[in-house]
């Protein structure tokens, strides 16, 4: 297929970094085609740590391109301070390794006030990153967001911001809050302008150009399938979509074109903030999970919940997805329980189902039908190749194939890069 998609397969946090760079080795594109700067990698290359939230990976590696394609929302000043970091790292970071798609939309400071005053309400909070994200896609889809091309001209920058707060000063007032003034956006923006827009670029036409060359290209995704705004457990959610689909919509490249679809799974399961999670171990065991995982989020530190493996959810997301293989991580934090459970259908109301309903009050209802298999005394970390593995461990993969539908491509066994079983790469399947 030449070019390969990565998407989580749960709710983000899966490991995606670890992958993501051995499959960027092999690439010579990587393309980041949603969200913003409230996702997480972190990136280990001998022995130096980067950790990266709105960059893509690939421009941590010599001879690589960065491309962050139209479907990002981009925080100019974020990408700015991003790129100051990896430099003090010793990271050359030019147009010759990065682009920018010159029409994904922009994050302004009134839109990280507006998420930051939301998250806070009496309303409830459903646990955003207060980046902005959320807002800055309400005004892309309200078709008054201030665009990256429009850095380039900055006389005609005043009348695309009255327009903007036409909306916004409107809700402040709301709010009980003093209105923005076009001129201090203005000025916000035309402060960033020059460190930024010689990265600008026409990304589905480069993107193209790439593939026409034989250039193999890899499309990373934020966040995980579950957090989809479409696909996911609403409301719940993040604001743009992270299934496989959108690496064609938020790059400009053709679907045809994307490729083999990766997905990301851990061996158990996690998410960070509120919403529905049927498998969730509110005790010892997930509290161990956690503490033997480092469960802790890459962008906001704070603590994961922690839980069985979901096949159903798993499955649900291989079907939406498109998923051809699974890369199954953190295997190694399985090790030594006497037994694992994995849950492989829901009851709801008395009924079994399996698949997780749209409804938000029927998610919060459904209760895990467990699948219990017995834990192995060997150790799974570090292993290179299946031989390595006790035989119970193999079985707890085999099944976990079985339930999802899929097979399993990649194993990581540790947070070490090498410490991989590679049963199909992407890059040739």
């Amino acid at each position: 297929m030449g070019n390969v998609v990565v998407v989580g397969a749960q709710w983000g946090d899966e490991g995606k970094g670890k992958i993501v760079d051995w499959l960027s080795e092999q690439a010579d594109t990587v393309v980041r085609f949603q969200g913003g700067h409230n996702a997480g990698h972190t990136l280990v290359i001998d022995g130096a740590v980067y950790k990266l939230s709105l960059l893509p990976s690939g421009v941590v590696r010599e001879g690589k391109l960065g491309v962050i394609g139209n479907g990002v929302v981009l925080d100019p000043h974020a990408l700015v301070a991003e790129i100051d970091r990896l430099q003090g790292q010793g990271v050359k970071i030019t147009r010759a390794n990065l682009r920018v798609a010159d029409n994904a939309a922009l994050i302004l400071s009134v839109h990280r006030e507006l998420d930051a005053l939301r998250e806070s309400g009496a309303s409830g909070a459903i646990g955003t990153t207060k980046r902005g994200i959320g807002p800055a896609y309400e005004d892309k889809v309200g078709r008054r967001a201030i665009r990256f091309m429009d850095l380039a001209d900055l006389k005609a920058l005043p009348a695309k911001i009255d327009n903007l707060l036409l909306h916004h000063n409107a809700l402040r007032r709301g709010f009980g809050l003093a209105e923005f003034k076009t001129a201090d956006l203005v000025e916000e923006l035309a402060s960033v302008a020059d460190r930024v827009l010689p990265y600008m670029d026409t990304v589905w036409k480069l993107l193209d150009e790439e593939r026409r060359a034989g250039k193999r290209i890899l499309f990373e995704g934020a966040q995980g399938a579950l957090l989809d705004i479409d696909h996911g457990t609403y409301p719940y959610v993040t604001s743009s979509n992270t299934v496989a689909g959108q690496a064609a919509t938020g790059s400009g490249m053709g679907p045809s074109q994307v490729g083999y679809v990766l997905g990301i799974a851990k061996a158990y399961t996690t998410r960070v903030g509120g919403g529905p999670f049927p498998t969730e171990l509110d005790n010892e065991i997930g509290e161990k999970i956690g503490e033997r995982g480092r469960e802790f989020g890459t962008v906001t530190g704070r603590k994961r919940r922690c839980g069985w493996f979901d096949a159903v959810l798993v499955r649900q997301t291989v079907r939406t997805s498109g998923i051809h293989g699974i890369a199954l991580t953190k295997l190694d934090i399985l090790d030594t329980f006497k037994e694992i459970k994995i849950c492989v259908r829901y009851r709801l109301d008395g009924v079994e189902i399996d698949h997780l309903p749209a409804s938000q009050d029927a998610q919060a209802r459904v209760e895990p039908i467990y699948e219990t298999i017995d834990g192995w005394d060997g150790t799974t970390a570090g292993a290179r190749s299946w031989v390595d593995l006790p035989a119970q461990a193999i079985k707890y993969v085999r099944r976990i194939e079985e339930l999802i539908g899929a097979p399993v491509a990649v194993l990581s066994t540790s947070p070490e890069r090498d410490d991989t079983i590679l049963v199909q790469n992407p890059f040739e399947a």
